[in-house]
């Protein structure tokens, strides 16, 4: 099992929000996930990001895997290196 730190797409047609999520990365994009860890809202100006890091953190000590805007959101707010 592949387990991923993702955007989860939320939101209307047109305004996107994003939850970020832990998931197996054989579920679908918005489908199931396991652990909801933060938002992320690219519409605000500046963007808005809210993730809890120390959850981040384990699940990438445990060996999940962050999408590329995902690690660049989480370099972003100073989680990982």
């Amino acid at each position: 099992m592949a387990v991923k730190i993702r955007l989860k797409r939320m939101g209307a047609k047109k305004s996107p929000f994003y939850r970020v999520v832990v998931a197996d990365s054989r579920y679908p994009r918005d489908g199931r996930f396991i652990e909801e860890i933060g938002t992320y809202n690219p519409l605000t100006e500046p963007s808005e990001v809210k993730i809890d890091g120390e959850a981040a953190k384990k699940w990438i000590a445990n060996g999940a895997q962050p999408t590329d805007i995902v690690r660049k959101l989480l370099k972003n707010n100073g989680i990982i290196g």
